[in-house]
């Protein structure tokens, strides 16, 4: 691996930079993003449950607040219980787009990584194609220089690639993953809100 490098010249260390970084917010995002974790199965019959049986109180408040994203939205629509349907959906979709907000996080920058990765092999290819016409000269062609420049552009052009693929498929495996988590959270702020002014049972 190491020789690779060496023969990859210093273009390959923004992309060995960049892989770096996709690998960890790749592994976060998962961590992050597990569906049980941002909306539990359950917690809006739960929370039904326990305003039929108690009301609202600030404590329920605060624990489904803390409970998770889904928590935060239904919390946010339970405080303006006593209020129209229309200034609770409000505040559902106020709290709602910060939450949305939270789950793409680092996802702009996944995003740009997939982007840019192949631009930086490009870069090594074009510093490879440098070499490769530096190695020219008027008595005939250095081997080393042009063997040297031949590896520059190929192996850069191959990492960039390399970076940029599995970086562009979890970019849209995370996206889709937050748009479905999004909907889900979305139609059970809403259930809710019929059922508190009696449209659902």
């Amino acid at each position: 691996m190491l020789a690779i490098i060496e023969a990859a010249g210093w273009p390959i260390w923004p992309l060995i930079l960049a892989s770096v970084l996709a690998l960890a917010i790749i592994i976060e995002r998962f961590y992050s993003l597990r569906p049980p974790e941002i909306a539990p199965a359950g917690l809006l019959a739960n929370v039904i449950n326990e305003l039929k049986s108690n009301g609202v109180s600030s404590d329920m408040l605060s624990k489904l607040a803390d409970d998770s994203p889904l928590g935060q939205i239904l919390a946010a629509g339970l405080k303006n219980v006593k209020s129209s349907r229309e200034v609770m959906k409000e505040a559902i979709e106020e709290t709602g787009r910060v939450v949305v907000h939270d789950l793409e996080r680092f996802l702009t920058s996944l995003g740009t990584i997939a982007t840019v990765a192949p631009l930086l092999g490009l870069l090594g290819t074009v510093v490879g194609m440098i070499e490769i016409f530096g190695s020219q000269t008027p008595s005939g062609s250095n081997p080393a220089i042009l063997a040297h420049g031949i590896s520059v552009a190929l192996y850069n052009t191959a990492f960039g690639l390399i970076v940029a693929i599995p970086a562009m498929i979890f970019y849209r495996f995370f996206r889709a993953r937050v748009d479905n988590l999004a909907v889900d959270m979305e139609q059970q702020a809403i259930k809710l809100v019929e059922i508190i002014h009696g449209e659902r049972v």
